[in-house]
């Protein structure tokens, strides 16, 4: 026998697989793992993308072999070898995978999408999904998931550059997207708009009658015809802010005239005609938020006895912040809110002219957070003052965010004021979840009687407080850490206390 054929017959004896079978060996493997995640008959079936793997139910497509890499022909064998290999069955070919996106129903699509949309904004998630594929350009383009737009003009914060052309190219993109987008839009916010401001909101008028709120910040060219316009056309429209915005006072009071009752909210900030528009406020009550930022309000002292105006009996949120030192005083105040029986948020953060006495005689009986903290001030100007019990025991029952930074009330007012929460009839705990004590007189032991009074307080602040041991000045945000403030107090205080 000849030495080559010594050698195959050796082979063949001792079982080596042949590469055709190691190949068929590896193919059963992936079965057997196909097979246990979907088995036959159980209604589901599998999808393989480049990253993830689907298990969807319906019967799907049949899965594609793997084809085996092509040989070189062998020479055909002549005599009764030949005839005992028989030729495998040729395989159906199948077309390409159209993917597993376009198997989701369009409705979980725009579910799914909804939720994106909820936390993110429809911009720019749904500008890129309309570019994946023909299904998902069907649902990106459903008018449900444009309810929210925020605009920043073009060439913003840029001088150098022409701004009035490029608002007027974006106009034109606009003027396709609004009725084809934008026919359901709620909310709108337009930022440093300077030229186009009237033909844009003209835009929105036309084509999105359920719009509820618009924001205009930093705009310009605001008219009167602007606003009344977009009033008639939108009659869901219910909120307002104009804060830093070149707005007429006209405008704001036509507005106002044709908005009538539905206003709920209103934002403004300073200027030469907050007076008129206040007053008109005070002749037709409409509001349930308004909020004044840097309200200067300089009334001119009149012998005659003022009339009180009918108020704001729908009013729910008062702010008259102010950044600077402004001349809000009990009167002004008293007047804003003597028919506000439903006030639940009282903003007054930088009125260092109202008092404790004041608040005390306002007709809101339910009042949940009040803001009284002076920024921005040196201590040199905050003047001693007397009378916060009255804060808390008026409202102690339906307190949660309490502001008192920078008040200059004493040791033994603070005290007393903060005892009441340890006192409230018929209730086991109270509902204060924020205490803002930053740079007041406070003492370790009343804030260790606040924290075991208050279970629920969830954020403490007391930096800057001079009576308090050095290492607790600071910001506490969670139970746990306020839990371990009121330890170090505890091991601080005197043991005869």
């Amino acid at each position: 026998m000849a030495p080559g054929a010594v050698r195959r017959a050796r082979r063949r004896a001792r079982g080596t697989p042949p590469a055709g079978a190691r190949a068929q060996s590896a193919r059963s493997a992936e079965d057997w793992w196909w097979d246990r995640l979907a088995p036959s008959g159980s209604g589901y079936h599998l999808l393989q993308s480049d990253s993830m793997l689907l298990v969807l139910p319906d019967p799907g497509p049949v899965r594609a072999q793997r084809r085996a890499p092509r040989r070189a022909p062998r020479p055909q064998l002549s005599g009764t070898r030949a005839a005992a290999r028989p030729k495998p069955a040729p395989t159906p070919e199948q077309g390409p995978d159209s993917g597993w996106g376009d198997r989701i129903p369009l409705e979980i699509l725009v579910q799914i999408f909804g939720l994106l949309v909820a936390s993110d904004g429809p911009m720019p998630f749904l500008g890129r999904a309309a570019r994946v594929c023909r299904r998902w350009y069907q649902a990106a383009s459903q008018p449900a998931l444009w309810h929210t737009l925020t605009l920043l003009a073009p060439q913003a914060g840029r001088p150098g550059k022409d701004g009035a052309k490029a608002e007027k190219k974006l106009l034109t993109s606009l003027e396709w997207l609004m009725p084809n987008r934008f026919s359901q839009l709620q909310r709108l916010t337009l930022i440093h708009w300077k030229s186009q401001v009237h033909p844009l909101l003209k835009l929105v008028s036309e084509h999105c009658p359920r719009l509820t709120l618009l924001k205009l910040s930093d705009c310009h060219g605001v008219t009167p015809d602007t606003l009344v316009m977009l009033a008639k056309a939108c009659p869901q429209l219910h909120s307002l802010n104009i804060q830093h915005s070149m707005v007429e006072s006209t405008a704001i009071l036509s507005f106002l005239e044709e908005a009538g009752p539905r206003m709920r909210k209103l934002w403004l900030t300073y200027s030469s005609q907050t007076t008129a528009i206040v007053g008109a406020l005070l002749l037709r009550p409409c509001s349930q938020v308004l909020r004044l930022l840097n309200l200067m309000w300089l009334p001119k002292p009149s012998g005659r006895a003022v009339t009180l105006s009918p108020g704001f009996p729908g009013l729910e949120e008062l702010c008259l912040a102010s950044s600077t030192c402004n001349f809000v005083s009990n009167e002004i105040l008293g007047r804003l809110l003597h028919d506000s029986p439903n006030l639940r948020l009282l903003d007054l953060r930088g009125c260092a002219r109202i008092t404790p006495a004041g608040l005390f005689d306002l007709p809101c009986q339910d009042l949940e957070q009040l803001h009284l903290g002076l920024y921005g001030m040196s201590d040199r100007l905050i003047l001693i003052k007397e009378g916060s019990p009255l804060l808390t025991q008026k409202w102690c029952h339906s307190l949660r965010e309490l502001d008192l930074s920078g008040q200059g009330f004493i040791e033994k007012d603070l005290e007393q004021a903060l005892a009441a929460f340890s006192t409230i009839p018929g209730s086991s705990h109270p509902p204060l979840c924020s205490l803002n004590l930053r740079g007041t007189r406070v003492t370790p032991s009343t804030v260790s009687s606040v924290i075991s009074s208050c279970p629920g307080l969830l954020y403490l602040n007391l930096e800057s407080c001079r009576c308090l041991p050095r290492g607790l000045k600071r910001a506490y945000q969670g139970s746990e850490a306020i839990q371990w403030c009121l330890e170090q107090l505890l091991t601080s205080l005197p043991s005869a206390s």
